[in-house]
């Protein structure tokens, strides 16, 4: 065998492997088995507990364009589960650039509920449903605030209407009506609502995160601070399924497919090295 020539693989050869096996799971929207981590499942069960008449899901989104990838499937899910269960969401955002990523996350949701409804009680409406709140600065004031007053703290909606105005906002006041809050975050705000709203107010707090900030929030998992947690696109992908296994929710798996993708190109980055090894190894055993 021709170990020089294995030594010398055209780069563009790699390159293109590589796009391939990225590319082919998205196109066929691919799904590996995976088991669930006991933090993802702590979200699962947390909402799954939610009384629908007296709580809802207020789900912070926290995160930039550059962590979409990770984040924006967690809020997408997280979303699926509570219409499935009919729980109200409460949106808000702590960055003022994750607003628009906010709103295509609720449309999309809305979008693919309202497909399949029959009837006005089976849709999703803005307003009864689901609200937008938007972003209100510094992060501090609208995690103390809201625990007095959700629209004391957001006069307004993220479409301008004024938020005591909106049906649904007459029945969530505060924190005491507020199940779980889910902070989807590229950076630190999970942290934030357990240090500044759950010892004051015992709200409960989920996180969703990026793979390299998981380890940091490991802790606050093992020791009841967060009732639950999504790390990486893993987490995300193990939640996508849990929701289409127990309530055969029909929509694009972003996540799934991403974990389908990354795992492909794991395994022929190792094929590479491994027959980049044996060929060097090989070549030099000959040449003495």
């Amino acid at each position: 065998m021709n170990w020089d020539r294995l030594l010398r693989i055209d780069r563009r050869i790699i390159f293109l492997v590589i796009g391939i096996v990225i590319i082919v799971p998205m196109l066929f929207s691919l799904k590996l088995p995976m088991g669930y981590q006991k933090m993802t499942m702590g979200l699962f069960n947390t909402i799954e507990q939610i009384d629908p008449k007296k709580q809802c899901v207020m789900i912070s989104t926290d995160y930039v364009p550059q962590t979409e990838a990770e984040n924006q499937p967690m809020t997408i899910a997280i979303m699926r589960h509570a219409f499935a269960r009919r729980i109200p969401v409460l949106l808000i955002s702590l960055y003022v650039e994750s607003t628009p990523l906010a709103n295509a996350a609720m449309e999309q949701v809305m979008a693919e509920f309202n497909a399949k409804a029959t009837t006005s009680a089976d849709s999703i409406k803005y307003g009864r449903d689901v609200v937008f709140l938007g972003w209100v600065p510094p992060p501090i004031v609208p995690i103390l605030g809201m625990g007095k007053s959700i629209t004391g703290i957001y006069k307004t909606e993220f479409r301008g209407a004024p938020s005591d105005s909106i049906p649904m906002m007459k029945s969530f006041r505060n924190y005491e009506q507020v199940g779980i809050i889910c902070a989807v975050s590229g950076g630190s705000s999970p942290i934030w609502f357990v240090q500044l709203a759950q010892p004051k107010w015992g709200v409960k707090v989920g996180a969703g995160c990026t793979a390299v900030s998981a380890p940091d929030y490991y802790p606050y998992f093992e020791t009841g601070q967060f009732s639950g947690m999504l790390g990486g696109m893993k987490g995300a992908a193990e939640y996508e399924q849990l929701i289409e296994n127990k309530y055969q929710i029909r929509g694009r798996m972003r996540a799934t497919e991403g974990m389908a993708s990354q795992s492909a190109a794991h395994l022929a980055i190792m094929a590479f090295v491994i027959i980049g090894n044996i060929a060097y190894f090989a070549n030099k055993r000959r040449n003495g």
